[in-house]
This record gives structure tokens, sequence and C-alpha cells, in this order.
């Protein structure tokens, strides 16, 4: 490319890394009609099978990516996890939650994920180019500059306005802006994985998994889609020098181990997936620096207890593009991306914090067994503790208070600001709804309680004054609905589906607005 053709090459965003993450990222920010380069190293046909669930608010993350139903035809839906200790039945959890449109965990495998994203970047005028590595960053005041090789060797160089790392733990961008990936290796946990129909002794059904406990191993059964399952077994690490995948063998093996079965038989699917994983906990010191951000693994990286990385990459995609979107189309300044990045940080935090407390997959001891045994079943009998492991996996409850953006965040109503907004049954002007159904992830909405004592006149000048879209609505919560709203005139949601301000008075909402967003032009 010549030296004019290479002046011209200016984007607005360039994400390098066309995994879940930022695939996710280029869709959101192509729904906003943000110009996006979107690149990938691996030539288009190196997909693998890897992580195998998608959580109920990643769903919702998906809804709001347009491709949530194209998901649901290609996945199967979760139902019930059965529980076993040491060649025992102790118990089972419902997963499925409420107050979400999606109601149930999905399985369906990495790169069917990658696929059904691809699908739907091309419908918003987005493509990826594969084969094309980035070899150098560099950042200045107001963007930076990504120098791109071709798999013909040939070489540009793209300007854009921000560049987002999504390529993993060897993240170019974070190694070429010097950003320190801090933590370490896991000490003695390994995984492995195999794809294969079984014949054994417990019935086949769809949307029912399953965990075998015993000393040192954790082995996960999963269906999926196509045929059979997925088989995963977090275990210690005793010779760490093994690096092949698994065998065949040693799956079967590991299984009629933990199931106490040894006449059950493992036949690989078509096409055959096995791995060997073993893994690190380490976060990026920082995810902005400058014009360069970083999500997913490039971020944050962790052993994939509960299936929570590729969870936790699509929702903080989720949240970055509109903030992104929202600078580039004039309605903030670069500000609000600063809260992408103590947002995921926490959240990140919050979640690895969680797994590394996860008694169903990381490989128990033996007084973890003796608890399963001896209190397993009570617990898992009882309405608390299924709710709370639900509530963990489903990443429902997962909020944003200690953020910027989260202003009164005294509880009214039992909801704060921060808090994902539930899904709950409502009128409109006497007319059916669910309150997510109102929501949109292109604007702002704004919930006016019905009956409230708030000047229209003036609401409606403190939203024409203000650049970023709002609309409004007056819901009101159906007689019996199994939940609240807050006791509060206003409630401002944000276009993830977080509250952003519960207040009274429209002088708040108007300073809020001011305060993040510019004025109309």
């Amino acid at each position: 490319m010549n030296a004019a053709n290479a002046a011209n090459d200016v984007r607005d965003v360039v994400v390098i890394g066309a995994g879940p993450t930022g695939l996710a990222l280029a869709v959101g920010l192509r729904q906003y009609g943000v110009d996006v380069v979107l690149v990938e190293k691996e030539a288009r046909e190196k997909r693998e099978a890897r992580a195998g669930v998608i959580w109920q608010r990643e769903l919702e993350v998906l809804d709001d990516l347009g491709c949530a139903e194209r998901f649901l035809a290609a996945g199967l839906p979760l139902r019930r996890v059965e529980v076993h200790a040491e060649g025992r039945k102790v118990g089972a959890i419902d997963l499925t939650a409420t107050r979400t449109p999606f109601p149930r965990p999905l399985a369906i495998e990495q790169d069917a994920v990658e696929r059904l994203l691809g699908e739907r970047l091309v419908e918003v005028g987005g493509e990826v180019e594969w084969s094309t590595e980035a070899v150098g960053v560099r950042t200045h005041e107001g963007g930076a500059e990504v120098d791109l090789r071709s798999a013909d060797g040939t070489q540009r160089t793209v300007r854009c306005a921000w560049v987002v790392g999504c390529e993993g733990s060897r993240s170019i961008v974070r190694k070429s802006l010097g950003i320190p990936f801090e933590g370490d290796k896991r000490p003695n946990l390994q995984c492995v994985q195999l794809n294969a129909e079984v014949e054994w002794k417990h019935p086949y059904h769809p949307d029912q998994s399953f965990f075998f406990l015993e000393r040192g191993a954790s082995m996960g059964v999963s269906p999926r889609p196509g045929g059979g399952y997925r088989f995963f077994c977090f275990r210690t690490d005793p010779d760490p020098s093994q690096v092949e995948p698994p065998g065949v063998e040693e799956m079967r093996a590991l299984l009629a181990d933990t199931v106490h079965d040894p006449d059950v038989r493992l036949v690989p699917t078509d096409p055959p997936w096995a791995n060997r994983a073993r893994f690190q906990d380490r976060f990026a010191a920082t995810l902005r620096e400058g014009r360069a951000l970083l999500a997913g693994d490039s971020a944050h990286l962790w052993a994939p207890i509960g299936g929570h990385g590729l969870n936790t990459g699509l929702r903080g995609a989720h949240n970055l593009a509109w903030k992104l979107a929202a600078v580039q189309r004039g309605w903030a300044d670069e500000t609000i991306v600063d809260t992408y990045a103590s947002e995921q940080r926490i959240t990140a935090q919050k979640v690895m914090r969680e797994m590394q407390h996860d008694v169903l997959e990381l490989p128990p001891t033996a007084v973890t067994l003796l608890g399963m045994r001896t209190l397993g079943p009570r617990l898992l009998g009882s309405t608390w503790f299924p709710a709370r492991i639900r509530t963990i996996l489903s990443d429902l409850t997962m909020h944003h208070r200690e953020g910027a953006l989260a202003e009164h965040r005294a509880a009214r109503g039992g909801l704060r600001a921060g808090d994902r907004l539930p899904d709950l049954p409502v009128t409109v002007d006497g007319e059916p709804w669910r309150l997510h159904d109102l929501l949109s992830y292109e604007r702002w909405t704004l919930l006016v309680a019905p009956g409230a004592d708030v000047d229209g006149g003036e609401l409606g000048d403190v939203l024409a004054r203000c650049a970023v879209p709002v609309e409004v609505f007056r819901p009101k919560l159906e007689r019996g609905a199994p939940g609240r709203l807050p006791r509060a005139r206003l409630v401002l949601v944000r276009p993830d589906r977080h509250v952003g301000l519960i207040a009274d008075r429209a002088d708040v909402l108007d300073a809020y607005l001011h305060r993040w967003f510019a004025a109309k032009r």
C-alpha cells in the first residue's frame, strides 16, 4: 500500500480478535453505525468447540445484539443439573431463572457462537478480515495506529479513533502499550474435555446435565447440540508435562471412576474434539490506556470454572460498545469510556472470586466430599441453596452499583442504581407489555411512575436539551407480579438494561444527563 492510500485508511474503531468478545463488540458498534475494522490472525476455518454454555444474562446481551433467537434455535436450553458424589446421587438443581425473557441457560459450543455472531455482523454491515494479524499498535492523543499484516505478507497501517484488543492472553495491544498482565498460573489444576456419545446407566434428557464428584476430580457431563455430550473434568495435575489432548481411553477411565461404572463406553463425535487445558489467573493492570482498550481474555483470564469466561467477555463487549458509540456519535465525551474500564474490572473480579468457591467444579477434597454426602441432600433439597447457585450462575444479579454512572444508590423498592432492571409484566396505556420490551440497546429509557407528580413540559425540555436519545414510558406493574419497581418517580435505564439513575425530580435528571452527555445542537 502506498503512502497516499495508507493516509486514507482511517476508521472509527479497530477491533483485534474475532472470538466471541470481538465479534459481539463489532456487532454492537455496527448497530450504532460506527465504522469498524475487525481483524483475526487465524483463518476462517480454525474454529474450535471450546466453551459450551451461555447463561441467562448473556442471552439478554445477545438479544440486544439482535441474534438471541438464532442462538436458541441452534442450542439446547438446560433445565436441570443432577449432582452425584462418590457414586451416590446427592440431589439436583433447577437452573430455571425468573424475571428474564430467557429463563434457561443454553448449551451451545463456541464455534457455533462465533458463526452466529459472524452472520449477525454481516447483517449489520460488518465483516471479519481473516488471516490478518496486528503486528504493531501505537496510540497518540486523539487516536491510534494499527499495523496489519495479511497472509501474503503485505502490510498496511490503519489509523483509528480507538483500538480494542480482544485477541486473548497474548494480546498485541496490551504488550505494545506495556500494560502488565498481573497474576500467575493456577497450580495443580487441569481440565480435560471430550465430545462423545456414551453407553451408560443414565437416561438421556436433552435439558439435563450432570456432575460426578470424586476425590481430586469433578466430571461434568452436558448434552450438546448435534447429539452426545460434552465430557469435561476438572482434576488435579500430577504430570504438568502431559500436554496432548486426552484420548478416548483416558476420558473413559475418568468417567468410569467418577460414575462408579466400569462398563461405560465412549465413542467420539464426528467431527471429534478433545482438549487439555491449564490455566492462569490474570488481570490487566488497566483496561484503558489512552485510545486503546482491552476486552475479554486480553483483559482478564481465569480457569473456566462455571463456564463464565466467554460469558464475561460478552457482557463486557455489550457494556463497551454503546459507550464507544456514544463518543463517536458525539453524544458524550470519552470520560464515559472510563466507566467501562472500571465496571468491567470489578465485574471480572467478582466472577473470579465466586468461581474460586464453586464446589461443583473444583476438584473435591475429602472434606468437600464428606460435606456433599452428609449435607448435600439437605442443601440441594432446600429452597435457598439451589436458588443461590442458580443466581450466581445466571449472572442476572451482577450489577454496577460501584460505578460512576450509578447515582442515587440508596435502595428504594429493592432496586438500586447500577442494578440490572428485572423483566416484569407491566401495562402501558392499558396494553400488556414485558418491561424489557420497552428497552432498546440503541437508546436510554426513562420510566415514569404512573400518576407521578412530574411536570411533563419540564421533563420534555430536559430530554430535548440532551444529545443522547431517551424514550419515555409510564409502565404500571401488573397486579400480583413477582417483583417491584423502585418507589421513585423517575428511573433512567441504560442501553445495557442497567439502571443509571433513580430520582424524583426533573432537575436531578437534568443534572445527570448534563454531567454525562453533550447538549443537543
